[in-house]
């Protein structure tokens, strides 16, 4: 009962939407309504650009720290608890998910990909950070938000068999599900990519 317990305030936790809170109380803007209708950085800053640059920057990193924050700290205040490393993984998962189906947006919500870096930054963090460095440089260089965020996370991914070749679970599974859900809310980034008309983040 417990574990189930941890599993609903997992979601639950991962499912706050940051980005539009942020964006409707601080810049006054149905984030939902606008750009791509995603809740997470990216869109926090390519809609708010258009009202107030450097505010739109200062809100779009806050979003992506926060994202990132709620899937590392429901899972910290787990480990303090004494949770197990299974429940944990599973944890981890469920942030996600909420994150991206979000309960309170009627199950809409971002792409997931601050929050599998915060989960990540937990459970696997050298593999976590090889993924970030990747995404980082690649966010400087191509400018493709999306391309990005997928290449980072899956190099994150295959670093964790190299760096974590004793898995506390003996399983990359749970990696795995995160891949797929985060892969599955980038499908129209995808085809953008695929066919040349994603944008590039400026």
């Amino acid at each position: 009962m417990s574990n189930l317990l941890w599993y609903l305030l997992a979601y639950l936790v991962g499912g706050i939407p940051f980005g539009y809170i942020i964006a409707k109380y601080f810049a006054g803007v149905d984030i939902k309504k606008h750009g791509s209708g995603n809740i997470g950085a990216t869109n926090v800053l390519r809609v708010l650009k258009e009202k107030d640059p450097k505010k739109a920057k200062k809100l779009a990193a806050l979003t992506l720290f926060l994202d990132a924050f709620k899937g590392a700290f429901i899972l910290l205040i787990a480990k303090l608890y004494g949770v197990c490393d299974a429940v944990l993984w599973g944890m981890a998962v469920l942030a996600v998910i909420g994150h991206c189906f979000s309960p309170f947006l009627k199950f809409e919500g971002g792409k997931g990909v601050a929050t599998t870096a915060g989960v990540m930054l937990v459970m696997i963090p050298k593999a976590a950070i090889v993924g970030i460095i990747v995404w980082f440089i690649m966010a400087k260089t191509i400018k493709i938000s999306s391309l990005s965020s997928l290449v980072g996370i899956l190099v994150g991914i295959f670093s964790a068999y190299i760096l974590y070749p004793n898995i506390d679970i003996n399983s990359y599974a749970p990696l795995w599900i995160i891949a797929f859900v985060v892969i599955y809310k980038h499908k129209e980034n995808i085809y953008r990519l695929l066919t040349g008309q994603e944008g590039k983040v400026i």
